[in-house]
């Protein structure tokens, strides 16, 4: 019995006494083993992901890099929508008297533009008389001036040592069909079937085709080509001038 006693005493016999327990747990930070670590809104919010900012209502505006020019540019200060059309009422009403006149000196710089409004407003128009005067052909005014265009636009980049476009050679020949218009309209209120309507035609189609080979003289510097440019294109005002008449 005293061996047990003597055995007990010495199983639960240890160094810890209750002075311990302030030394640092070995391995952790004191402020892990303090007595007050106990605080669980403090653990929440030093572990909480950041917060947003609250919306303000401004629309975030990158900053621009340095040496970047900064946009200055307005809604005054935007051109208009005609003039980001292409669309320019000086330039068209210019290449108009320079078909009406066709003594005129053409400006080169104005003729050699991709200007389709003022020839798409003279077919509508051409055919607007056509059908007043009881013939139907716009498909006919459309379908010559496609054909003509194409036609032209090869043979003068055979003939001249610069290139044209598809869309300058309809321009011109668009906008030098303006005499036609004239012959279409006086159609309406007179027959051309007759000595004087076949000579009016003929002097139509003699002023349409010295315009449109005056321009692309001037626009491809064939100044002793003209006469040769002029014939092609008195071919197919001709053909306008049979839906005219006929």
């Amino acid at each position: 019995m005293g061996d047990f006693q003597q055995f007990d005493q010495d199983f639960y016999q240890s160094e810890y006494n209750i002075d311990n327990q302030g030394q640092d747990a070995c391995g952790y930070e004191a402020a892990y083993t303090s007595p007050d670590y106990h605080n669980i809104d403090d653990v929440a919010a030093y572990y909480a992901p950041p917060k947003d900012p609250l919306y303000t209502g401004m629309v975030f505006q990158p900053a621009a890099p340095p040496g970047a020019a900064e946009d200055t540019d307005s809604f005054e200060e935007e051109p208009p929508l005609l003039e980001e059309l292409g669309i320019n009422f000086d330039h068209i009403w210019q290449k108009t008297l320079t078909v009406l006149n066709p003594l005129k000196p053409a400006d080169g710089g104005i003729m050699n533009e991709t200007d389709l409004t003022g020839p798409v407003l003279f077919c509508i128009t051409m055919g607007i008389t056509l059908l007043m005067a009881g013939k139907a052909h716009f498909g006919y005014v459309y379908g010559i001036s496609a054909l003509g265009c194409v036609g032209m636009c090869t043979l003068l980049n055979l003939m001249s040592a610069y290139t044209i476009s598809y869309g300058c050679v309809a321009s011109v020949l668009g906008y030098s069909l303006l005499p036609m218009v004239a012959l279409s309209a006086f159609a309406v209120v007179y027959s051309l079937q007759g000595l004087l309507g076949t000579l009016l035609a003929l002097f139509v189609i003699g002023w349409c085709s010295l315009s449109a080979s005056k321009i692309f003289s001037s626009t491809l510097d064939m100044g002793g080509q003209q006469l040769l440019v002029a014939y092609p294109c008195a071919l197919l005002y001709g053909v306008f001038a049979l839906l005219t008449v006929f």
